[in-house]
């Protein structure tokens, strides 16, 4: 019986997250995330930007949290348009994701990585933040990037 109940909260969370894709983005809340690394990286450098980027899964509770909570926040999502937002699935097996994964360590879902185009980390947000919090960091990575 245990069994049969993990496995209905495990269907009913990968099959209940209200993450949209697209060929070149994948939807959070209000937010549009690029998918292509490289097109990313190369949008930032031409925008002279920093990368936003997002590690999350379907089955993600937190995941969950940020889609309902912070990527909807007016205050938020005025944050973000300082920065390029690149969302990488860990459940994507394609090797620019698993590169990324490997090169800032992001093991486990939801984690979020401020970095320069060429790669240089910002800040790092591990796991879930609060909406104030994750404005905060965000306004932390932004001095990171202007003190450049």
């Amino acid at each position: 019986m245990l069994l049969v109940t993990a496995l209905g909260i495990g269907y009913y969370s990968m099959n209940a997250a209200p993450v949209l894709s697209d060929e070149s983005h994948t939807y959070h809340g209000d937010t549009a995330w690029k998918t292509d690394v490289e097109e990313a990286r190369q949008v930032a450098a031409e925008e002279n930007k920093p990368l936003l980027i997002y590690f999350w899964t379907t089955w993600c509770t937190y995941c969950e949290n940020y889609n309902s909570n912070a990527y909807t926040d007016p205050t938020v999502l005025d944050r973000l348009d300082d920065f390029v937002l690149l969302a990488i699935n860990l459940d994507d097996g394609s090797p620019e994701a698993r590169e990324l994964q490997q090169r800032y360590n992001a093991n486990y879902p939801p984690q979020h990585v401020a970095i320069t185009p060429d790669g240089e980390v910002l800040i790092e947000i591990n796991g879930y933040a609060e909406t104030d919090s994750f404005v905060a960091y965000l306004d932390e990575a932004r001095s990171e990037w202007e003190e450049r």
